[in-house]
């Protein structure tokens, strides 16, 4: 119990790094770029307000103040004051802009707005630049009265080339500020919502991906502590149901290979203690045996050299599967004989095999074969394996034939047995490492398999199947040229 915790425990952090990583490495980027353009978008909506409002304001001032020098400043200074009094009365955007009349000393002498602004110095700096240039002046700064953000356009009045005065335009900037906060607030929450959206479709990405990942990790690992055969449900069309089969496929491999491996070792105990034990029973009575029998001791000395052999036999296997495996597995090639070196092999079981009460007929091509390129001790090997496991597996039928043959380019060797065959289901396992199937016969399970190795080497073909009429036939091909 305390054990799932600690697992759950850790693939819960595993999981929340997962998450926290992703986020980071996503999101951050999503981030920065929605900052830039909410900053970009800003700039951009402030300056649009502000300028349009700057743009309006300067041509209003230049029209009102072109109107003032153009009516009344040629008339002489004489009507000045009055004549501005008549403008400030007579300005038609008084209530969303204020009118001023400014002395050529900055201080305000007539305002549209009030009348108390009389006498007071704005004191900016559009004011002192418009009196001391001869020219437009902008101010964009609170108002030093009653501390409000303005915006203020200063025209020079003159007469006879000297400035008498500025004509001054001023506007609250409160109702463009208001519009430029919404639109910034607009962007801000459509950028607050992308990134939610852009957090959102992560956290479920994470859901669908990093998880089942997680799930296929602690599989993996389930696999690699021994939990061989171990399947991981599977939910999945995609590229992660790909992987889920294959962890599945490589778990039941894993598994299969392991109960073959645990079989094998057991199979093969099994096997070298039989023969072992009857080496030395049949040793202990030779040396015991009080009369000495001749028969006795002929009939011992005979099984002990057929069980020698038989350790031999699954020794010299065992050793070849080990190069095998290793890489160690090498040929030497000349050229052979194929047809002597697989009548030697006849001419060597055939004995025995009669002695067991097994036929053994040959048959070769009426046409000579020429010699190939092969390893003789190792092709050697295949035919006496064969051989056996033919009198081991289909003994029963006390008949076994054998051919050699010339056929399109290739020289084919056949090894037929009369007995029970192999199951359908079981042919296409039958040359796997450790592969004994249903066979109660003796055997490490790996002759087939080294047999296979060695004529594949050879550039051939090694099949194993079920020959008309019963029996299983295993064909060897091998090419004459290279």
């Amino acid at each position: 119990m305390a054990e799932e915790e600690k697992n759950l425990k850790w693939k819960t952090l595993r999981l929340r790094g997962l998450r926290q990583r992703w986020i980071f490495n996503t999101v951050t980027p999503v981030m920065v770029l929605l900052i830039l353009l909410v900053a970009l978008f800003s700039t951009g909506v402030s300056s649009y307000y502000y300028r349009s409002m700057l743009d309006g304001l300067e041509k209003q001032a230049q029209a009102q103040a072109g109107a003032f020098n153009d009516y009344f400043m040629d008339n002489g200074y004489t009507n000045y004051y009055q004549k501005a009094m008549q403008s400030t009365s007579d300005f038609e955007d008084k209530d969303h802009v204020e009118m001023q009349f400014i002395s050529s000393s900055g201080r305000i002498q007539i305002s549209s707005t009030s009348n108390l602004l009389a006498g007071t110095a704005p004191g900016t700096d559009d004011i002192t630049q418009a009196i001391a240039k001869n020219q437009t002046a902008v101010y964009r700064g609170r108002d030093a009265e009653t501390g409000e953000n303005i915006l203020a356009v200063s025209h020079p009045l003159t007469s006879n080339g000297k400035v008498v005065g500025v004509m001054r335009l001023v506007t609250s900037l409160r109702a463009v500020n208001r519009q430029v906060m919404l639109a910034l607030l607009a962007i801000c929450l459509v950028a607050a919502l992308s990134l939610a959206l852009v957090v959102i479709s992560n956290l479920l990405f994470i859901n669908n991906v990093v998880e089942p990942v997680a799930v296929v990790t602690e599989a993996a690992k389930r696999i690699s502590a021994g939990g061989y055969g171990f399947q991981i449900e599977k939910k999945y069309t995609d590229e992660l149901g790909e992987l889920v089969d294959n962890i599945n496929d490589m778990s039941l491999k894993i598994g299969q290979n392991e109960k073959m491996k645990g079989e094998f070792i057991s199979s093969v105990s099994h096997e070298l203690r039989t023969p072992l034990t009857a080496i030395n029973g049949w040793g202990e009575t030779i040396l015991e045996d009080p009369t000495g029998d001749p028969m006795q001791l002929r009939r011992g000395i005979r099984i002990i050299l057929n069980e020698s052999r038989r350790l031999s036999t699954m020794v010299e296997e065992l050793l070849e599967f080990s190069k095998m495996e290793d890489g160690r597995f090498t040929l030497r090639v000349e050229q052979v004989d194929l047809q002597a070196e697989f009548e030697d092999a006849i001419f060597t079981y055939r004995e025995l095999f009669r002695q067991e009460g097994i036929e053994l007929d040959y048959e070769s091509g009426d046409a000579e074969l020429p010699p190939i390129s092969g390893d003789p001790e190792r092709l050697k090997q295949v035919f006496c394996n064969v051989l056996d496991n033919a009198a081991k597996h289909g003994g029963s039928g006390k008949h076994i034939s054998s051919s050699i043959c010339e056929e399109g380019g290739q020289q084919v060797v056949r090894v037929r047995d009369y007995g029970p065959g192999i199951p359908e289901a079981e042919l296409p396992y039958v040359k796997q490492k450790f592969y004994k199937g249903s066979s109660k016969a003796r055997g490490s399970g790996i002759g087939l398999a080294v047999c296979d190795e060695i004529i594949a080497l050879h550039g051939g073909t090694f099949t194993i199947g079920n020959a008309e009429g019963g029996g299983a036939v295993i064909t060897i091909r091998l090419p004459e040229k290279d």
